[in-house]
């Protein structure tokens, strides 16, 4: 992987790896509506001024509105929501931990469902099977508090995060990163104002969930769907979403400092395998040998009568 892709791959494995805390001192005061509105319309405001400097916005969506849409509804307005409700009943380390899960199913997508299949060597697979060892070892502990209701929502939210990139990767990768993801954040909130407007607090949210909002729709909305949308393009969208497996890394040691959760020997052995992992699952495949050249020694073949001719 390039410089410029483990730049992205580290950027975007802290910044989502945040949300979840975020997410669950938002949802404690608002609604999940009304968290997942906020989040689309802040970003939306940040990144449409932008994407309509870069001209022909118009024309992109006529273009590319059938891809565009699945990737918000599969990407954004579904798994936004089904994971923010799911935190009103798992903790934020819990939910991050689950989502661990997208590069296991991304790889199961890439290979079974259409469009070409990313090469997986061993140590990529060796890479796969560490990473989630390490997120087995951090998950145990925390699988209590949960229904399975909210167990389902995030098993829905894993599948949203491994589909997603294929559709970017393979139907919208000639599409700007600013004319895709804008015009998909002003649809999901357009789609969730009414809902939005419908549950919204009576009281004025504190200054920590407000905070968590303002943040969610900056850094873990417009900041990073940028950033990943460009990690997709650098080392393409089965190896981009192994950024899961250091995004539960961060979700707990995000509770350990702002949370005064424990950090125990069991979490930082996870945490080394899940980098491990990570880097691993990330390599790039080696290239293939190039084929001996093919002589006419060499495609010879004997007959029983001692007489030689070309296969």
């Amino acid at each position: 992987m390039t410089a410029r892709g483990w730049f992205l791959f580290s950027l975007m494995g802290v910044i989502w790896g945040v949300p979840y805390l975020m997410i669950k001192v938002a949802v404690d005061e608002v609604s999940p509506s009304t968290v997942v509105f906020a989040r689309c319309a802040v970003g939306a405001l940040l990144l449409l001024p932008l994407a309509i400097r870069q001209g022909d916005l118009l024309g992109t969506i006529r273009t590319h509105w059938r891809p565009m849409l699945a990737f918000a509804c599969i990407e954004i307005m579904g798994p936004w929501f089904t994971l923010t409700d799911a935190e009103r009943h798992l903790s934020s380390s819990t939910a991050g931990l689950l989502i661990a899960g997208v590069p296991i199913v991304g790889v199961v997508a890439a290979r079974y469902f259409g469009g070409e299949r990313e090469h997986l060597g061993a140590r990529r697979i060796a890479g796969l099977l560490i990473g989630l060892a390490g997120v087995t070892v951090l998950t145990v502990p925390h699988l209590t508090g949960g229904d399975a209701r909210s167990l389902a929502e995030v098993l829905l939210t894993v599948v949203g995060y491994a589909t997603a990139p294929l559709i970017a990767a393979r139907r919208l990768k000639d599409v700007p990163t600013l004319q895709l993801i804008a015009p998909c954040l002003t649809l999901a909130t357009l789609v969730y104002a009414p809902a939005a407007a419908a549950t919204w607090p009576t009281v004025m949210p504190s200054t920590n969930a407000l905070l968590s909002l303002l943040a969610l729709g900056v850094l873990c909305t417009a900041v990073a769907f940028v950033a990943f949308l460009e990690l997709i393009k650098e080392i393409g969208p089965t190896r981009s979403t192994v950024i899961t497996y250091v995004n539960p890394a961060v979700a707990v040691a995000a509770g350990a400092l702002f949370l005064g959760e424990s950090f125990t020997t069991t979490i930082a052995v996870s945490f080394a395998l899940i980098l491990t992992g990570s880097v691993l699952a990330t390599a790039s495949s080696a290239p293939k040998r190039p084929a001996r050249p093919v002589t006419w020694s060499t495609r010879q073949t004997s007959r029983a009568d001692g007489r030689v001719e070309s296969p």
